[in-house]
């Protein structure tokens, strides 16, 4: 079963994408780097709670 997860710039705090994962084949928090409109540049984005 997918889950819906928010990712979090690890720059400015600002949380920009919801994401769906499968908590089976990716127990561990997601870690991707995807453009921050707020940052204006590619940063590393977290998931949240």
């Amino acid at each position: 079963m997918r889950t819906k997860i928010t990712l979090e710039c690890t720059e400015c705090k600002q949380r920009n994408y919801d994401y769906t994962k499968d908590k089976k084949a990716h127990p561990d928090r997601v870690e991707l780097k995807k453009y921050c409109r707020f940052c204006r540049t590619h940063t590393l984005h977290k998931e949240t709670k």
